[in-house]
């Protein structure tokens, strides 16, 4: 089996194979773990993390060392050397024979841990029970799964890859990553349709021929690829009369991950000391998972886009395990209040004031997460990644029927956006393939359209490479707030926030087609226009709206 050399190096592959540049941040360090009351930073630089790791656990140093360096050696020989950005179901053995017969030792190893657990590894290593906790730690974050339950292949490749591929952010917010993928889209004559939920898959003469959204319109394709979750997929968009009881209850036995909540918070930058990574895993209770182990994201440390130089955005997620279902609106609202109060307390642990400086906060819960996400019960990572249900026993890029792929936290790759990138990839290709069309492979020599920015990331530097009047544009529509009910619109289905969405990313092509059938519906234009930024709530607010009028005549210039 192989899979993509540097995993989070995915996405530089993804981008060049569809030649669409994009600005991304590198982080200084990868993350820091606080365990019991030790900073752990985690370097890139493997040798200066054994360093770090050695001076918590100075009796293991040695052992310590020689586990990254034989991971990292095997990491190196089996991934690295012969890159394949291909899940494990679809990858040609054949391909990894070249690589097999230089590093016969180091294939052995990697296939002798498929079926082992990730203590069994570590028990070749080491002795410390509480390096075993620190190790556990790691791998409840990154797999979702214990020492115990993870497999060794698994949590081998996690504990040295972000070593070797880094750790990276989207300049400008994670929305450059979807939006790019859009653009590439609709140059090329597809459309997406956000907002627009899949409630069933339909099928004629016995194999799928297409899907039925939500408000009832059908689409007809040769072709289906799904990213939702298995549970989904075997019980509720397919009819049972179309898959097997043995199906159907094997997807079901699939087990989840734990839910999470999300905190979401803009806080006063004086609460944020100069030494925070913008990655920090706050271990409340080193012996067990529970409900004070959270992970903080701190993006505006390394990206002052994401909001006014005063501030940094949070976002803190982490495990619940209270109960969420058949809740009325009281109680809801009032365990959501709970939970605002249980991670404020955990972050104020790590910094000091937190809770003071709190401008803003907002709570998503399980039923959020499956409300916007379709995560069935809140789990955010999809089928744990344990022995038994890893790898070529979860559901795999190709079906029963020959139409229908999957990719996604569900498949072979597992959860994390380098995963089901490859996942993606994998199923891309392998309709490429059916169509006898050749599928994306890397090659040595391929251009990079992946840019790495200087940080910390300015909001000058934000559309600093278009031309200027596209650039002012552009920076008027990165104002858009997004809103789930926009106001601007009023209800008439107008669809600015579609618009100013594209805009801001680049998408100039689909935002006019969305500007022009704008123009289409309305009488006036110009009248409407200004009734939009009226209805701003940046108008409401600041009295500052987005210049929704000036965005509009630039992109239907465009069209003239």
């Amino acid at each position: 089996m192989r899979t993509a050399a540097n995993a989070s190096l995915s996405i530089r592959f993804l981008f060049s194979c569809l030649e669409e540049p994009i600005d991304m941040i590198r982080h200084d360090l990868l993350y820091v773990v606080n365990f019991k009351g030790r900073r752990i930073r985690f370097f890139a630089d493997v040798d200066q993390f054994i360093v770090e790791l050695s001076g918590v656990f100075p009796h293991e140093a040695d052992n310590i060392r020689r586990f990254y360096h034989d991971l990292l050696r095997m990491y190196t020989h089996v991934m690295v050397e012969n890159p394949s950005y291909t899940s494990a179901d679809e990858t040609d053995p054949k391909e990894s024979l070249p690589a097999l017969r230089r590093h016969p030792v180091s294939f052995l190893r990697f296939f002798s841990y498929l079926n082992k657990g990730a203590e069994t590894l570590l028990r070749k290593y080491f002795k410390d029970p509480e390096i075993f906790k620190f190790f556990d730690k790691l791998t409840s974050t990154y797999c979702y799964a214990t020492v115990k339950e993870a497999p060794a292949v698994l949590a081998s490749v996690m504990f040295v890859d972000n070593h070797v591929g880094g750790s990276y952010y989207p300049a400008g917010s994670t929305l450059f990553l979807p939006g790019k993928l859009e653009k590439v889209i609709e140059e090329n004559g597809g459309e997406m349709l956000p907002e627009a939920e899949v409630t069933r898959i339909l099928f004629q003469d016995g194999k799928p021929c297409g899907i039925e959204l939500m408000d009832g319109r059908q689409l007809f394709a040769h072709d289906i690829i799904y990213s939702g979750t298995v549970w989904n997929l075997y019980g509720k968009l397919l009819d049972p009369t179309q898959t097997t009881a043995a199906r159907r209850q094997w997807a079901a036995s699939q087990a989840p991950t734990y839910p999470s909540v999300v905190l979401y918070a803009l806080v006063d930058k004086s609460v944020i000391p100069d030494d925070t990574a913008p990655i920090e895993m706050l271990v409340g209770n080193p012996d067990m998972l529970d409900e004070s182990e959270v992970t903080a994201y701190i993006f505006s440390i390394d990206d002052q886009t994401l909001c006014p130089p005063q501030y940094h955005t949070i976002a803190a997620i982490g495990p619940t395990f209270e109960k969420w279902d058949n809740l009325n609106p009281d109680e809801y609202q009032t365990k959501k209040a709970r939970e605002l109060e249980r991670l404020t307390q955990v972050l104020e642990r790590r910094f000091p004031g937190f809770r003071a400086g709190m401008r803003f906060s907002e709570v998503a819960t399980p039923r959020t997460i499956e409300r916007y996400c379709l995560k069935n019960g809140g789990a955010v990572a999809g089928p744990k990644q344990m022995l038994g249900q890893h790898i070529l026993k979860r559901l795999h890029t190709r079906t029963e029927w020959d139409n229908l792929f999957c990719c996604g936290e569900s498949t072979v790759q597992g959860t994390g956006t380098p995963s089901v990138t490859t996942s993606g990839i994998s199923a891309a290709n392998a309709v490429l393939k059916k169509r006898g069309l050749q599928p994306f492979k890397y090659r040595p020599d391929m251009p990079n359209f992946v840019r790495i920015v200087e940080k910390p990331y300015k909001r000058s530097q934000l559309y600093a490479d278009y031309p200027q009047e596209q650039q002012a544009v552009m920076r008027a529509a990165y104002r858009c707030q997004f809103c789930e009910a926009p106001t601007c619109s009023q209800g008439n289905a107008l669809n600015f926030r579609g618009m100013l969405r594209r805009v801001s990313v680049g998408n100039l092509f689909g935002a006019r087609k969305v500007a022009e059938a704008i123009n289409a519906k309305i009488d006036g234009a110009q009248e409407k226009l200004r009734e939009a930024e009226d209805n701003c709530v940046l108008n409401k607010l600041r009295g500052e709206p987005v210049e929704i009028r000036a965005v509009t005549a630039f992109l239907l210039n465009r069209s003239q």
